[in-house]
C-alpha cells in the first residue's frame, strides 16, 4: 500500500468515525428518556397514557424520519443530510430539556426521534459507501456499536444526574444529549 492510498484510508476512517458519531447520539436518545422519565412523570403529574406518549413519540419520529430520508437524501445528498440531523439532535435534546408543558415535550421528542430515524437512514449509508471494501464492514459496525455505547452513557448520566435528584433533575439529563 503506497503512502497516498494509506493517507485516504486514514481520512475515510476519521470521517466515518465523525459520522458514526450519530450512533452515539441515537442511542443517548433514545435511553435517555428511562432514567428521566420518573422525574418527568412527577414534574408535569403525568397519567400512565401521557408518560406512553412521552416515550413512543421519540420512536414514532424516529420511524417518520428513517421513511423520508431516502428521497431527502437523493436529493440533498448524505453529508447535508447527517448535518441536518446533527442540528436536529442538537436543537431537539435543548428542547426537551427546556419544554415548559407536556405537549411541549411530546412534540420536542417527536422532533428528536426525527433525528434519530434520519442518522439511522443515511449514516451506515454513507459511512458504506465512502469505505473501502476492505474495512467497510468495520467501519459500518462502529455506528452500530456508538448507539451500544450511547445507551450506556444515557445511563451513566441519568444515573448522575439521579443521584443528586430533585423535581427537575430530567432537564439536565436530557440536556447532556447536547
Amino acid at each position: 500500500m503506497n503512502a497516498k492510498s494509506k493517507n485516504r484510508k486514514s481520512v475515510v476512517v476519521v470521517i466515518a468515525s465523525i459520522a458514526a458519531t450519530g450512533g452515539l447520539l441515537f442511542g443517548f436518545d433514545t435511553g435517555v428518556i428511562s432514567g428521566a422519565i420518573p422525574f418527568i412523570q412527577d414534574y408535569f403529574e403525568l397519567t400512565d397514557s401521557q408518560v406512553e406518549n412521552v416515550t413512543a413519540l421519540g420512536l414514532i419520529g424516529a420511524v417518520v424520519g428513517a421513511l423520508l430520508t431516502g428521497r431527502i437524501t437523493d436529493y440533498l445528498g448524505r453529508k447535508k443530510v447527517i448535518l441536518a440531523s446533527a442540528v436536529i439532535f442538537a436543537t431537539g435534546a435543548i428542547w426537551t430539556g427546556l419544554a415548559p408543558t407536556v405537549t411541549q415535550l411530546m412534540i420536542s421528542r417527536f422532533y428528536l426521534g426525527l433525528a434519530i430515524g434520519v442518522s439511522s437512514f443515511s449514516v451506515p449509508l454513507y459511512i458504506s459507501e465512502i469505505s473501502p471494501t476492505k474495512i467497510r464492514g468495520t467501519l459500518v459496525s462502529m455506528f452500530q456499536l456508538l448507539i451500544t455505547v450511547g445507551i450506556l452513557a444515557a445511563y451513566l448520566s441519568d444515573r448522575a444526574f439521579a443521584d443528586n435528584a430533585n423535581l427537575e433533575s430530567w432537564r439536565p439529563m436530557l440536556y447532556v444529549g447536547v
